[in-house]
């Protein structure tokens, strides 16, 4: 199948950015305004604008001069000079293409502004580009609360973790123990030409990425797609055969799945949305698994607790996502620091109404993808504080629980609280 003509990617792509910049979900706007064959291309100019987008809005500041009111030419414009600065595509044609979008999006009459904007980039390149490095929000590709905060939470790591979230993230494979071990599964991928390496107890990570329809063996249940930082919590929460399990905030369930490949237990699944049980369903269809599952709110038990206590919960709690932002490059425009205090609110919630329904000797984890301390070791302590049958034990390797993101995984925190 031929590639779509760039003029229809750009076009498609800064639909998506327009309304990601207006608060959209980057995936809700990826289904609904990418839904064609040239979904693949939409998707890698979309994700690569928002990862690359403090440069492009400040050479784009300094080009218009004033603000540009139409958020679809804006949107257009920013995609264009992310594909000028990295597509291999002779920038002439970049441009034209870009001019012959401005038609596809409904604004025919910005081609002559968006023409002479991009070719006044071209011939200002080399002092434009050094001009808007020259911010650090910009050079860096985060808001400025975003630095400032990191940089105080962690003096000595702050840049690579930066660097680390604006990276293309890793495709990783956990291999499901109950059909195989991960040396055959990385047997069978060699078998095809495919080059893989183990990381991790579980995890097999693709030099390339791949379609999972295209993975020997997913269809079966061998594998699931899931980062190797997020495989840590399952072996953490430490299930044995015969426990009752909890694992709120459970969607899409790929933790209630490798809990459930590494222990026979009976585990309740919970999730808010509702709309979201029948992904955890599907998943664990496909790799032969059971649980119960209940769309309700974990923070309130009297709602769908039985009154039997749970040996182990896994509190996969709401959070800034910040610590995942390589795969979801919008939240780091979406994001605003108020919410923050918010998201801390709901996190203890959550804990002081589970901690309700754990069995005396029992473990909870809590787990977020986030890198903010406000919204880890901050909620444990204050948890600990109040809360004089609860105690943390150290969990090995770990250090305090902090992941920061890099080269082999997200961003994620661990701690593990144990009742007494």
């Amino acid at each position: 199948m031929p590639s779509p003509p760039l003029s229809h990617t750009l076009a498609a792509a800064s639909r998506v950015v327009a309304r990601v910049l207006g608060g959209a979900s980057l995936t809700v706007a990826l289904d609904e305004d990418a839904r064609d064959a040239s979904r693949p291309a939409v998707q890698d100019l979309a994700y690569g604008t928002l990862r690359d987008y403090g440069v492009p809005e400040a050479i784009l500041a300094a080009l218009a001069r004033k603000p540009i009111p139409d958020p679809a030419v804006r949107a257009l414009l920013l995609c264009a000079l992310h594909a000028l600065r990295h597509e291999r595509r002779a920038p002439h044609t970049v441009v034209d293409e870009a001019v012959t979008a401005c038609a596809e999006i409904g604004h025919g009459a910005a081609r002559g502004f968006v023409n002479a904007l991009l070719r006044n980039y071209l011939r200002r390149r080399e002092g434009l580009e050094a001009e808007a490095r020259g911010s650090e929000a910009a050079r860096c590709g985060y808001p400025s609360w975003w630095i400032e905060r990191l940089r105080r939470a962690y003096p000595t790591a702050w840049e690579a973790a930066l660097a680390a979230g604006n990276a293309h993230p890793a495709m990783t494979l956990r291999v499901n123990r109950r059909k195989l071990s991960v040396d055959a599964y990385l047997a069978k991928l060699s078998a095809l030409g495919v080059d893989a390496r183990r990381v991790g107890e579980f995890a097999v990570r693709l030099s390339q990425p791949r379609g999972v329809e295209a993975l020997p063996g997913f269809a079966e249940g061998e594998v699931s797609v899931q980062d190797a930082g997020a495989q840590l919590a399952a072996p953490l929460v430490d299930a044995r055969d015969g426990m009752r399990v909890l694992d709120a905030c459970a969607a899409p369930g790929g933790k209630a799945a490798h809990v459930l490949e590494l222990a026979d237990v009976e585990l309740l699944a919970v999730d808010r949305d509702a709309a979201r049980i029948p992904r955890i369903a599907s998943n664990l269809e496909r790799l032969g698994l059971t649980a119960q599952l209940r769309a309700a709110d974990a923070g309130d038990p009297d709602g769908w607790w039985d009154g039997r206590p749970f040996d182990r919960i896994l509190l996969d709690a709401p959070c800034s996502a910040s610590g995942v932002v390589r795969r979801h490059p919008d939240i780091k425009w979406l994001r605003r620091e108020a919410d923050l205090a918010g998201f801390a609110r709901e996190q203890s919630r959550l804990l002081a109404a589970l901690w309700r329904v754990l069995a005396p000797g029992g473990k909870l984890l809590y787990a977020t993808c986030s890198v903010f301390p406000e919204e880890n070791g901050a909620v444990v302590d204050a948890f600990l504080a109040r809360r004089p049958d609860a105690r943390r034990p150290p969990l090995p390797d770990l250090r305090d629980g902090q992941f920061l993101p890099d080269v082999e995984h997200d961003g994620f925190f661990y701690a593990l609280l144990e009742k007494r």
